[in-house]
């Protein structure tokens, strides 16, 4: 059977997919990513994946199918292939080469792993992004990469610890599925990000940092090129 028939069937019972449908592995996808195009004018579906996902096994990419599936036609499903590919993509973080490591980014690693996980967590992957005053952060699972704005380069170290330890809880909580839906700002992730340390006036800070940022932005765009 068809891979994504199978799939579909699976998370559909009784259902036919009204749609052709097939697979393209493309190198230009980060390791582990992946999309579907939907061309409703010739009911076709394109599942592109990234190479990476050709070692992976038949059950865990069903699982994969399935989730970006569950994006077009919607509904809370639950499978066995869902759950196999939940747990691959929590759990990538071992196997993925640690091969980026900026050091200002490692000694602020070092600090929260040891004051607030008791040096528990695996040291991912860590770099520095754009100067951006939005996107402040972010944890990637496929790639156990940490990415923080260049704008903490210069900003007080507490600042730069704060959104390395928001980006290490994501580390350590993961995710939760339902649905169509994953959630990352669990009830325990926000309960666990009110410990650090003097966390109101540092939201106030990094706020009011971001502020300023965008002002010089709007006014000094080259700046920031």
């Amino acid at each position: 059977m068809n891979i994504i028939q199978e799939a579909f069937q699976n998370l559909y019972p009784g259902k036919q997919l009204d749609y052709s449908a097939s697979i393209k592995f493309s190198g230009k996808f980060k390791p582990y990513n992946a999309n579907v195009q939907i061309d409703r004018f010739i009911r076709h579906l394109q599942f592109n994946l990234s190479r990476s996902w050709k070692k992976v096994s038949r059950e865990i990419i069903i699982g994969l199918i399935q989730s970006l599936l569950l994006r077009i036609f919607k509904g809370r499903k639950k499978t066995l292939n869902l759950d196999l590919y939940d747990s691959f993509i929590k759990n990538l973080h071992i196997t993925i080469p640690k091969t980026k490591s900026e050091p200002d980014l490692l000694e602020s690693f070092n600090r929260i792993n040891e004051i607030y996980f008791f040096n528990s967590i695996e040291q991912p992957n860590l770099k520095w992004g754009s100067k951006s005053a939005t996107k402040l952060g972010s944890y990637e699972y496929q790639t156990d990469t940490i990415t923080i704005s260049s704008l903490f380069k210069e900003a007080e170290k507490e600042l730069l610890d704060y959104v390395m330890y928001h980006e290490l809880l994501h580390k350590k909580h993961k995710f939760k599925t339902s649905g169509t839906r994953s959630y990352h700002h669990t009830i325990k992730f926000k309960q666990d990000e009110k410990q650090f340390k003097n966390v109101d006036l540092i939201e106030q800070k990094i706020k009011k940092l971001c502020t300023k940022t965008k002002i010089k932005r709007a006014f000094f765009p080259n700046w920031f090129k």
